[in-house]
């Protein structure tokens, strides 16, 4: 994630922000220029932004604003669409009228904007249900039934494009307890996002291209037995020496499941490491011994970032987050250890998302 400053006082602001809290202007995400900016009224009811960039562009605020204040994205007045290119995605929301859900539903976008907003700088294809029926994104925020009698409980997954989360995963209790009796290390809204995102991207960037073989040579057959394999997988657990073979347990279940974790964890990477870089961090300890890092690279950059230079970054950067985490008392923010299968694996990932966009 990159760092913000408002464009009228250079105050900081963040990726979220709709107010700057220094001179009061109205900011919104403008997906068009790349970065949040202020906004200035127009006698016509749209929205004019002074950064030269925009180049005198007039904007109007997502629908989702507007109606709810769960956005904070602008489109173009030229737009014929009402949402921005974030909220389109969506097609299924919690009944608001329902309590919590509002807050529940603000949360699930507030993820699924940081997902869009790296696979934009990843520069991989986004189309929505309508531009592209048959292979297009779309997002199904759904809740459980209020009664067994009424059907089963929603569960979190893709099918062919449609990417479903379970409301109940917006709350922090909830998804802990889920956490907790899944033996999982590692459980939030943005891992669902970018998990489901790589069965997307499977289909869309190696099912039906060259990619399928070095694919197997690497993840192992997709045509293995996918229910068999997961009721095997939460029968028996994932297989003793996992670790050095997978990013995480469930990833050891099928290679779909490898692929998806794989995936996500690259996303996971690529943000910690831009935002790394945009705030300027380096690390210089005083034992020669200890992880360093003089310049985190900038992963977004038009120059095209190596993975051995992110992995050189990667792990030094986990180890800071880590004790910072201890020192506040809490869990590992990276529980996590990447054995080389693993890591060939993300270096698949990445020259695979470079070629891809070449």
């Amino acid at each position: 994630m990159r760092i913000f400053h408002c464009d009228h006082c250079d105050q900081l602001v963040f990726f979220e922000s709709t107010t700057c809290v220094s001179c009061g202007r109205q900011l919104a995400y403008l997906p068009d220029v790349g970065t949040v900016g202020s906004l200035d009224f127009a006698a016509d009811g749209t929205f004019r932004s002074p950064l030269p960039e925009a180049g005198n562009q007039s904007y109007r605020l997502c629908r989702n604003f507007v109606d709810a204040q769960v956005c904070n994205w602008a489109l173009p007045v030229s737009d014929p669409e009402e949402f921005c290119v974030s909220c389109r995605l969506t097609d299924v929301i919690p009944d608001i009228s329902q309590p919590g859900a509002r807050d529940a539903w603000y949360r699930l976008e507030v993820a699924k904007r940081r997902l869009v907003f790296t696979l934009l700088a990843l520069k991989m294809p986004i189309s929505d249900r309508v531009e592209d029926p048959a292979g297009g994104l779309a997002f199904h925020f759904k809740a459980d039934p209020a009664s067994p009698d009424q059907g089963p409980p929603v569960l979190t997954g893709h099918n062919e494009g449609v990417i479903t989360i379970n409301v109940a995963e917006a709350d922090d209790a909830e998804r802990e307890r889920r956490r907790t009796a899944m033996h999982e290390p590692y459980r939030t809204l943005v891992g669902h996002m970018r998990h489901e995102s790589g069965h997307y991207y499977w289909n869309r960037l190696i099912r039906w291209t060259g990619e399928i073989t070095p694919f197997r040579t690497i993840f192992g057959d997709e045509r293995r037995d996918y229910a068999n394999a997961l009721r095997a997988h939460y029968e028996s657990g994932a297989p003793a020496d996992w670790q050095s073979r997978f990013v995480s347990e469930y990833a050891s279940a099928h290679p779909w499941e490898d692929w998806a974790e794989t995936w996500a964890h690259y996303l996971h990477m690529f943000d910690t490491i831009e935002t790394a870089a945009a705030c300027g961090v380096s690390l210089r300890p005083r034992r020669r011994d200890e992880p360093s890092v003089s310049r985190v690279p900038d992963p977004a950059s038009s120059e095209r970032v190596s993975f051995s230079r992110l992995l050189d970054s990667w792990f030094p950067l986990t180890y800071v987050l880590n004790n910072l985490n201890r020192g506040m008392g809490l869990p590992d923010a990276y529980p996590f250890v990447l054995s080389p299968p693993a890591i060939d694996k993300l270096r698949y990932v990445h020259e695979l998302v470079a070629r891809a966009t070449a």
